[in-house]
């Protein structure tokens, strides 16, 4: 599978998991998001909704593929949102 066919979440799976040994899972890199700076959030968001923007077909491996990356971008969002009303 080529670099532009993969999402966000496969994209940093394979990364950890050849840095480190083991996957990064969505949880972790919810958690992770919280340790960038406002600017590198908001610049990962705009990024991340630029990926969402995308078709996509209706294979179930699709649409699973597609719940996550959105299940990820609301945590991501909500996590972003309370950070900025905590003034970080």
């Amino acid at each position: 599978m080529s670099e532009n066919e993969r999402n966000f979440i496969e994209r940093a799976e394979s990364i950890t998991g050849n840095l480190y040994g083991d996957p990064m899972s969505p949880e972790m890199i919810a958690e992770n998001f919280a340790l960038y700076g406002l600017k590198k959030r908001a610049a990962a968001l705009e990024r991340f909704d630029a990926e969402l923007d995308g078709d996509i077909d209706s294979s179930a491996h699709s649409l699973r593929k597609r719940v996550r990356l959105v299940d990820l971008r609301r945590r991501m969002g909500d996590l972003h949102q309370a950070l900025r009303n905590a003034k970080r």
